[in-house]
Formats: structure tokens, sequence, C-alpha cells
């Protein structure tokens, strides 16, 4: 048991360390520095970060087989190469080392129970995959799609860890308070909570998706208020004939639906809840609503804040990114929640 113990304070701090690595893969995107290491798990042939102009000149003349999206002839500042040095760092020589110690850890226990085995076990398949999307964004050049996924896997292995978490922890204590659902509300509203779960899901898709295209921040045009936000070129609704420069369109869309949802959500478990244990269900269909609306207001404040000489204020995005990230992960916890109380994982 003692295995158990290390591993639960080991898995929390792991917890942890996925948000820092999630959040600083936003802080890349702010700096343009996506592509400041064109190869991988090297940085311009080299295992350090401090490339001057003069040797990824030469890089790049000695892999003319090697693509940058701004040409062979851009050059990246020290800072740029260090952010996303920085992020493989955390990501892959702390983070997933210590995933494999954790299994490891885990293994040895005389006897940590079957959930728990699988769950540590998905943690690794988890990370392992994710290291495998990395390198894939690199090599597509951050294509769209695949900083999308790779994001997308980042918040799916962050929730493999925390259920880790709350298997280590229910096997030693119990379900936490916190979670503490009432049988019959968490049976009436989990296929909604599931629901919720996978549209918070898409919404960060569909959004990062438009944040990696380029031209589509500009989708909906740069004239302010009404034309860009609400409205979109002037229009309440606007045709969509590009699917992915006008893919801002389709995320505001999917987003105007997540937040009718989740505000129908929170008022039908106002009405229907009448005890404590509803009222914690209620709670985090309430956080979560709160922040979905929050995150929304962000959005719109980041389109209406271009400026010609400025341009977009990039550091919204990173904000709408973490928000719109803890906005799923609260409610895939709340879905746990919903699966624990009705005896499904056990």
């Amino acid at each position: 048991m003692a295995n158990l113990a290390v591993s639960k304070s080991l898995t929390a701090w792991l917890l942890g360390l996925t948000i820092i690595v999630i959040g600083l893969g936003g802080l890349i995107r702010i700096y343009d520095a996506g592509e400041s290491c064109p190869d991988w798990p090297l940085c311009f042939g080299t295992l350090g970060f401090d490339i001057s102009e003069e040797e990824q000149g030469e890089w790049w003349a000695e892999n003319p087989e090697e693509i940058d999206s701004r040409g062979s002839s851009h050059r990246y500042s020290t800072f740029q190469i260090f952010t996303e040095w920085f992020h493989r760092f955390l990501a892959g020589a702390i983070l997933g080392p210590l995933v494999l110690l954790n299994w490891y850890l885990l293994r040895r226990d005389e006897d940590p129970g079957k959930d728990i085995r699988f769950a540590s076990t998905l943690t690794v398949i988890l990370i392992i995959w994710q290291g495998a999307i990395g390198w894939l964004t690199v090599e597509m050049d951050n294509l769209h799609w695949s900083v999308a996924l790779h994001l997308s896997s980042a918040l799916a292995f962050t929730i493999s860890m925390f259920w880790l978490w709350l298997t280590i922890t229910r096997a030693e204590e119990g379900v936490p308070v916190w979670l503490e659902f009432e049988h019959g509300a968490a049976s009436k509203w989990r296929n909604g909570v599931t629901w919720l779960s996978i549209g918070a899901f898409i919404s960060i898709f569909s959004g990062t998706f438009v944040s990696t295209t380029p031209g589509a921040n500009l989708g909906c045009g740069v004239d302010g208020i009404p034309d860009s936000w609400p409205l979109c070129e002037g229009n309440l609704v606007d045709s969509v004939e590009d699917i992915v420069l006008q893919s801002q369109i389709i995320h505001r869309w999917l987003v105007g639906v997540m937040l009718v949802a989740m505000g129908s959500a929170s008022y039908l478990i106002w009405k229907e809840s009448d005890g404590s244990s509803d009222r914690i269900l209620r709670n985090w269909i309430w956080g979560s609503t709160l922040l979905s609306f929050t995150n929304a207001s962000i959005g719109a404040i980041y389109v209406i804040s271009w400026d010609m000489e400025e341009g977009f204020f990039e550091l919204l995005s990173l904000v709408h990114l973490m928000l719109a990230s803890l906005t799923f992960l609260a409610m895939a916890t709340a879905w746990i929640g919903c699966v624990i109380a009705t005896e499904e994982i056990s």
C-alpha cells in the first residue's frame, strides 16, 4: 500500500504538470513558435535551443527536404525556439518518464486492483499516443487538424490521469465528498452530461482548428461590433463556402448550441434539485456553464480586439484556450461522477 500512497501523490503532481504543458502549448501559438523546432525529437539537429540565425540557415541548407510554412528563409528568435523546446522537454523528458515510473510503482504493489491497473495502463498508452501525435504535428508543419488532434489527445490524457488519481483515492478513502452524486440525479443526468462533455470537446477541437488555420481568425471580418461580432461580416447567418477559411463561423455555431444546451441544463437541474447530494451535481453543471459563458465572452472580446498595427490581442487566445479546456475537464469530471454514482465504474 506504500506504493499506492506514493503513486497517488505522484499522479496529482503529474496532473498539474499536464495542465502546465497544455498552457505552454497555447503560449507557443501566441508567439508563433509552432515550427521553431522543425525536426523531432531534436531541434535543428541539436539537443539545445540556443540556435543562431546562421545555424538555422545551415540546417535548412543541409535539409532541403524539410519545409517551413513561412519558407526556409524565415528565422526564429531564441525565445521562440525555447518555448517549443521547453514544451517538448516537460512533456518528453519529465512527464512521459514519470508516467512510466508511476505505472511501474503501481505494478509493484501487491494488489492494486484491476481498476487501478487498467487506469495506469491507459495513462501510459495515451502518453505514448500523445508523443506520436506530437511527432505528427511537427511532420505536418503544425497543420490545423494535427494541432487540434494534439490538444484533444492532451485533454484525453488529462482525464485519464484524473481517473487514475480518483481510482486510487476511492481504494484508500472512498469517493471524495465533492464528487458524491445522488444516485437518482446521476442516473437521470448521466446521458445529458455525456453529451455536454462531447459538445465541449468538439468546441475545443473546432476552436483549435480556427486558431491554427491562417486567415480563419479573420473569417468574420475585423469591423468590430456588431459587424464582426455578434454578426459575421455583417450577417446574422452567413453562408459557408470554404469550411477551412470560414471555420470560425462553424465554431461559433457549435459554441452557440453548447451555450443553449448548458444554459438549459443549468435551469432544469435547478428546478429539479431538492437535496444536498443533488446540489453537488448541480454545482458542477452550474460551474461548467459559468465557464462556458465566460469563455464565449473572452472569444468575443478577442474578435473585436483587432488593431491595424497590433493585430489581435493574442493573450486572450491563451485565456480562451485554458477556459475551454477547463470547461471540458469540468464536464468530463461530472460525467465520471455520474458513472461512479450509477455504479458503472466499481
